[in-house]
Order: structure tokens, then sequence, then C-alpha cells
């Protein structure tokens, strides 16, 4: 079935535009400086993450509140917010509840909520860059699963034992020991089988591109080969971290402020400061909620953290939690714009 709801202002595509190309500039640059040789230490890979929890990172689903009216054209109403925020106390409530009783269980399905989230952001990109090309249900599945799996899976394939570290401190938290189960995992057969499966997904895409839209191939073979560069040389902590902000939280942000219509307007005049300030006021009281949530959870978990390293586990299990709601979220805003 393709796609036939309406593409939204030119003034959106020109805001991806400057958001989509200095993205693609930080990832190569990182991307290439590390094939040259140059080593980040440890201590500096994690900064990123540190600093995404106040840039970009954790304010991105911070007006889910204020995102399907806005979407809809309707009013901001108490009934409207209160659905949110029932929404996210439920769903994030009880994926950190998941997490003391099911560690191993949660940390696979954050990885696949976070491989569909993550899609689901690029397939949004695409769909407004390439405005006259229809998608097929097909092509839509793939490009979510190619386009997640670049971050989730190929530094799994690159990096096994440092991907079996973070699991092992997400998990640890909760459970030490726990990552054992997945052991299997981390075994080069299975990194073999998935990596020629993902290979072959990502071929079909590229095909199902060039017979759609040379557009969207270009586009698509561009950001697939970076990724794929990007996150096979970078080391894993370091490249989630300069994604997250940089890539996936800051398309989204643009997403966001073009469904303000006082934004869109701006845009339109090249004013881009007015938007940014807009949201930044629009997303700092949740934020700020958020970060006292956050500092709630650090004081009951089994296993508190004292190093660098276990205070960003518990941050990524912490985002885990505000992840199922906000892709409820996203989600229902894409049946709203037709990206489904």
């Amino acid at each position: 079935m393709a796609m036939t709801a309406i593409r939204t202002a030119p003034a959106v595509r020109d805001t991806l535009t400057r958001v989509v190309r200095p993205s693609w500039a930080i990832l190569g640059a990182l991307a290439f400086v590390t094939l040259l040789g140059v080593s980040i230490p440890v201590r500096w890979q994690y900064a990123p993450l540190v600093v995404s929890i106040l840039l970009f990172g954790l304010p991105h689903g911070a007006i889910d509140h204020l995102t399907i009216p806005r979407a809809r054209t309707h009013s901001v109403t108490t009934r409207s917010l209160a659905t949110v925020g029932l929404l996210y106390l439920v769903l994030g409530g009880a994926f950190v509840a998941a997490w003391f009783v099911a560690p191993v269980a949660s940390f696979v399905a954050f990885i696949l909520l976070t491989w569909f989230h993550w899609g689901q952001g690029d397939l949004y990109v695409l769909y407004e860059m390439t405005p006259k090309t229809r998608l097929s249900s097909v092509h839509r599945i793939l490009l979510v699963v190619v386009h997640g799996g670049l971050p989730m899976l190929v530094p799994l394939l690159a990096f096994p034992r440092i991907y079996r570290r973070v699991a092992s401190l997400l998990v640890g938290t909760f459970r030490p020991g726990g990552v054992a189960d997945i052991e299997w995992l981390f075994q080069p057969e299975m990194r073999l089988l998935l990596g020629v499966g993902f290979f072959l997904l990502v071929l079909a895409t590229l095909a199902l591109d060039w017979r759609r839209s040379r557009s969207l191939w270009r586009i698509d073979a561009v950001e697939t080969t970076l990724l794929t560069v990007y996150f096979a040389a970078v080391p894993p902590i370091l490249a989630i971290g300069v994604y997250f902000c940089v890539w996936h939280s800051l398309r989204h942000i643009a997403r966001v402020v073009c469904l303000d219509d006082a934004s869109v307007r701006e845009l339109a005049e090249g004013n881009l400061k007015s938007p940014l300030r807009r949201f930044v006021h629009d997303a700092t009281p949740l934020t700020v909620g958020a970060l006292v949530l956050l500092a709630g959870l650090a004081v009951v978990v089994p296993s508190s953290p004292a190093t660098t390293p276990e205070a960003v586990g518990l941050y990524l299990v912490f985002l885990a939690a505000l992840t199922l709601p906000h892709v409820v979220v996203v989600t229902i805003l894409d049946r709203v714009q037709g990206i489904w």
C-alpha cells in the first residue's frame, strides 16, 4: 500500500536539511579521525552520553505532551496532558519494574525497542526529504529495520567485547552476572549469521530505493554507508552518544518544532533562534522532572552507581523506561502525519 498523505511545508524540509547535513559531517569526521588511528581516552568516550542528559538527548522527548495536539492542530487541554502523563506513568513505571524482575529480558527489549524507534525516526526524515516518493509497506518496514539496525547491530558485530561489557553494566545493576544468559549473542557464529542476514536486508532495501526513487536511493545510500562505517570504526560508547545527540535527537527536535505554526513561519523567514528558544522553554519543565526521577532511581537500585560507567548505565536504564511511552507517542505522530 503506497503512502498518500499530504506532505508538510517546504520550510519543514529546509529545516531537516539544516539538521541532516551537519549530522552527516559530524559523524563522518569522527569516523575519519578514528580510521586515521586517533585514540580517544575511554573516560572521554562517555562524555556525549553525559552531555545528552541536558543537550538534545533527554529533552528531545520532553514535549511529548504537546506533540499530538499540535500535529492534529488541536488545543492542548488538561485531558491531553493527563493522557500523556498517565502513559508515561504506566508504561515507564512498568518498564522500570521489569528491570528489577527480569533485567536480561529488559535489556533485550530495550535494544529491540531502540532499534525500532531509531529506525522510525530515520524513516520520517527520508519521507520528508523525498516528497514525490511513494513507498510500499514492505519498503517502509525494511527502512526501519535497516536504519535502526545500523546503530544497534553493527557495534555488536564490530565490538562484541565492548557490547557485552555495556550489557553487563546495565544488567549487572539489577542482577550481577546475569549477562551470562545471553552469552550466545556474542559468539562468532551468531554474529556471522546476524551480519550476513542484515547485509542481505540492506541490499534489498537499497534495491527497492533504486526502483522507487533515485532521490531516495541517493540519500539512503549515503546514510547507510556513512552509518555502517561510523559504527564499525568508532568505539560503541562514543559512537552511540554522539549519534543519540546530533543524529536521532536533533532530527526529532526539528520534527516537533515544525509542528508549531509560529515556529514554521519563523523558519520560513530564516529565523532559527526563536523556534529553538521556544522548544527549550517547552522542554525544560519535564526535563527537570525527569532528572528528579533519575536521581530517585539511583537511590532505589540494588547496586548504586559509584563510577562514571555505572552512572551512565543507570541513565541508559532510565532512558529505556522513557523510550517505551515515547515510542507510543511518536508512533501516533507517524499515523497522524501519514508515515504509515
